[in-house]
């Protein structure tokens, strides 16, 4: 089957009312690159179409199928954005110029170029996520034809897709397409540590194969006899997490999630009626019990995970979560395309800037750093890299980069709490201002009004937010 037969296949299964204007987009994009081909030898056509089918998998809006459509025809072709804007309006013009690469002209090198353009991937954010999500898909079928590229262009085209593109897809959720990217990153990146990776993986589906099947068979029968709806699917851990998983110290065999069975039923309260009945039929590895729906991750991930010793001596990790956790959790933001029709792009925005931690970081960082470069690597230090997770009093959770100190937390929960910070007491025990904060630990802070920020803070503090609080007060003070 054509490549555009697909891609109008996997549209009409969710909204068949966009096929004409897919259908002009196609002929628009067939006719600004017909004499352009891949380094594949492939038509270029071929490349949008497989962009818009990636969208397509997510249940992408018209307006956000037509502009992966048209993503490229500004960029590589005579047409300009107003000849976008006058054949498909201006919402669609918007997208296009939001994944428009600036000019190279514009710089002194071609590095300078790319950081200038990676700072206008991330900070688009900030305007419409929509265009974030058509990046994605475009770098996915990239990196899925890189073989044709030379090898140079391979490593830095997969340090710059690990670095960059799979820590934004990791923090709007859309963990299959994360998954896909990381591990063929390794792929260029470690190829025999893949090789010998992905042998291990098909062993271990071989050798669980029976396991899952016993599991999967008791679980069933359960919750039939319990009257409960579900669905229900396994699932091998990716091969980068596999290999992180090493890099830290872990031996194959210690790996507790290597295989997960995923239990969707359709309540919340369901859900801990599941884990419940599981644990009857299972012994539970305690510690390894994590509740992600009373407290979401920070990219709203929410399941019940629990590991237990299965069939035949192995752990096996069972996820209970609702059909609209998993697609959350499959998709992330992306998914309320499938749950607010016609408006699920204005619910992603919304979603965005009210719940994901990490957006205010952004907003901050892109205010305050005029440098491209400086601006890119505080992003990397601040949000992409490992972060910590700390709670609240109220165990609420708080994301922020390693190292950070209590003064940290407080600028990052408000400007007067950290403007005011007295005491903290982690975990019960007070600490000094200065202390690392470590994942997992429950902060209180103790604010006087009598209190007030340190010269010496600056050199204590990690987070840039900190820093120009810090500053502004005294500034104000001068």
């Amino acid at each position: 089957m054509h490549d555009f037969e697909i891609l109008l296949d996997v549209i009409k299964s969710y909204n068949e009312e966009e096929i004409e204007r897919i259908k002009k987009a196609y002929s628009f994009a067939s006719e600004a690159h017909k004499n352009q081909v891949r380094q594949s030898g492939e038509p270029y056509i071929i490349h949008p179409i497989n962009v818009c089918i990636n969208l397509a998998k997510f249940h992408a809006d018209g307006a956000t199928l037509v502009a992966g459509m048209l993503h490229d025809v500004v960029e590589d072709t005579k047409y300009t954005i107003e000849d976008i804007e006058n054949e498909f309006g201006s919402e669609v013009a918007k997208l296009v110029l939001g994944v428009t690469k600036i000019n190279d002209i514009h710089f002194s090198s071609l590095d300078e170029a790319r950081d200038a353009n990676i700072r206008r991937i991330i900070t688009s954010l900030n305007d419409d996520v929509r265009i974030i999500i058509i990046k994605l898909c475009d770098r996915l079928h990239n990196m899925r034809t890189l073989k044709f590229k030379e090898s140079f262009k391979q490593q830095r085209s997969a340090l710059e897709t690990l670095s960059i593109f799979v820590p934004l897809a990791y923090f709007i959720g859309a963990f299959r397409l994360k998954c896909e990217l990381e591990d063929i990153c390794l792929s260029y990146l470690k190829p025999e540590i893949y090789e010998d990776l992905l042998k291990k993986q098909q062993r271990i589906k071989r050798e669980y194969s029976h396991c899952i099947e016993i599991t999967s068979k008791k679980i069933s029968e359960m919750l039939d006899s319990n009257s409960i709806k579900y669905e229900m699917r396994s699932k091998l851990i990716n091969i980068y997490n596999v290999y992180k998983k090493i890099k830290r110290g872990y031996k194959i065999n210690e790996i507790h999630d290597l295989v997960n069975i995923k239990v969707i039923v359709e309540t919340r309260d369901e859900c801990y009626r599941v884990l419940g009945l599981v644990h009857k039929l299972f012994k539970p590895m305690n510690y390894k019990f994590k509740d992600y729906i009373a407290t979401p991750k920070t990219n709203m991930y929410r399941s019940l995970h629990t590991t237990v010793f299965g069939p035949l001596e192995k752990l096996i990790q069972i996820q209970i979560k609702t059909k609209d956790m998993d697609n959350i959790n499959t998709y992330g933001l992306a998914s309320y395309w499938n749950q607010y029709r016609g408006m699920g792009s204005k619910k992603m925005q919304e979603e965005l800037l009210r719940n994901y931690q990490f957006m205010s970081t952004i907003t901050d960082l892109n205010e305050t750093i005029k440098n491209d470069k400086a601006f890119i690597e505080k992003i990397k230090n601040e949000i992409f890299s490992n972060n910590i997770y700390v709670y609240t009093a109220n165990g609420d959770i708080v994301e922020l980069p390693n190292n950070s100190t209590p003064i940290d937390f407080a600028y990052k929960i408000h400007t007067n709490i950290g403007n005011h910070l007295s005491k903290c007491f982690v975990n019960g025990d007070e600490v000094s201002l200065d202390y690392k904060l470590k994942n997992k630990d429950r902060i209180i802070v103790i604010v006087k009004d009598s209190s007030h920020p340190y010269k010496k803070w600056l050199n204590i503090v990690t987070t840039s937010l900190a820093k120009r609080k810090i500053k502004e007060y005294f500034k104000s003070k001068e």
